[in-house]
């Protein structure tokens, strides 16, 4: 048998699989937008917003982030939904009965499956890292309110290179200006030379560091020489985006900025080069979880139970949730470098394809 046909079941199948989960998803979209709304009317009232940001600088670009969010949570329910009502209405059964196998009642599931997860792949990568820029940039001067002109970074450590480490005992975001600026170079565990100066500027025409009040210290063996100045351009592979105490800068970044940032920090030989893997494990692990998500609620509510649907659906919720769980859990233990980035982000993915492949054997063919 061509394993293809019958089309009318695929179809069937897929729209209401593809169906349920976009009404479904639009559905809570409406309900948080305007739970969201409601928290935040005030701040738009006084910051006197236009009816036309609120809508396109902020909801247009805050609707593909929730809908990433619970992505798998949505798709998992909507499968259970629709297929627990199919097996309460004895559908399945009528399909099996027919001679068509469960593999073969499976297919449309997966190619569902498959458009939702090519669309979850663009969307994470391609179309919510501007959008997050957007969000969190109208969040910042409507809701969180500008930071401070005289905010400052304080103590900032930073490996620009392999050996060689800046250190800044305070930085001003307004004015890019670092004091009390020091450079080190170390070949192994012995420091080469050591630059200090009073105040280091970024100038963001010519992309150099202007130095004042320099010197420098160059320790060769037992020797040292010392060189000075009042003022020194100089290129430091550095940006200041690099240490303003931004939170989540991942998140504003697409797939093939992530990649260029994570080979240029580790060309420096930078520590926090884990938390970018991390980042970009995540984002190609998660779109698997919806074909294992999807054999688990079909194998799952495919059988017929008196509970009905109330039960599947409540059994698909804690599921989810667990799922959920287990990446963020999985996603600390490769930060803090207790597991490999790749191993951990995928860690869920491996244990609840067991779970499928169990449910699987035990569904009702």
């Amino acid at each position: 048998m061509n394993i293809w046909k019958p089309k009318l079941l695929d179809y069937y199948i897929l729209k209401k699989f593809l169906g349920t989960f976009f009404f479904s998803l639009l559905m809570i979209i409406v309900i948080v937008v305007v739970i969201d709304i409601s928290e935040k009317v005030e701040d738009f009232i006084e910051h006197e917003v236009t009816l036309r940001e609120i809508v396109f600088d902020y909801y247009v670009n805050f609707i593909p982030y929730f809908a990433s969010m619970f992505s798998s949570l949505f798709i998992f329910i909507s499968v259970i939904f629709f297929t627990s009502k199919m097996a309460s209405d004895t559908e399945i059964i009528a399909i099996l009965s027919n001679g068509i196998s469960f593999f073969r009642f499976m297919v449309p599931y997966f190619m569902g499956a498959l458009i939702l997860a090519m669309f979850s792949f663009a969307l994470t990568n391609y179309v919510i890292p501007p959008a997050n820029m957007k969000r969190l940039a109208f969040e910042d001067k409507y809701i969180h309110g500008q930071r401070s002109q005289n905010f400052s970074e304080r103590n900032v450590h930073l490996q620009i290179a392999p050996g060689v480490f800046a250190y800044m005992e305070s930085y001003s975001i307004s004015t890019e200006v670092a004091n009390r600026f020091s450079l080190e170079k170390f070949d192994g565990n012995r420091l080469k030379s050591k630059l200090m100066a009073d105040f280091a500027r970024y100038d963001s025409i010519s992309g150099k560091w202007v130095l004042e009040n320099w010197y420098i210290r160059n320790l060769d063996g037992e020797s040292e020489t010392i060189t000075s100045g009042s003022v020194m351009d100089t290129t430091l592979l550095m940006h200041p985006n690099e240490f303003t105490g931004e939170k989540n800068i991942t998140d504003v970044m697409t797939l093939g900025k992530l990649s260029e940032e994570i080979k240029k920090l580790r060309s420096r030989g930078a520590e926090n080069v884990r938390d970018y893997l991390v980042a970009k494990h995540m984002r190609l692990a998660f779109p698997f979880s919806t074909f294992i998500l999807t054999l688990i609620g079909v194998s799952l509510s495919s059988r017929k139970t008196r509970g009905g649907i109330g039960i599947h659906v409540a059994i698909g919720i804690v599921l989810s949730f667990t799922y959920i769980l287990l990446m963020q859990f999985s996603k600390e233990f490769a930060i803090s470098g207790s597991i490999s980035p790749v191993i951990a982000t995928w860690i869920p993915n491996f244990l609840f394809l067991i779970v499928g492949l169990v449910l699987y054997r035990i569904a009702p063919k």
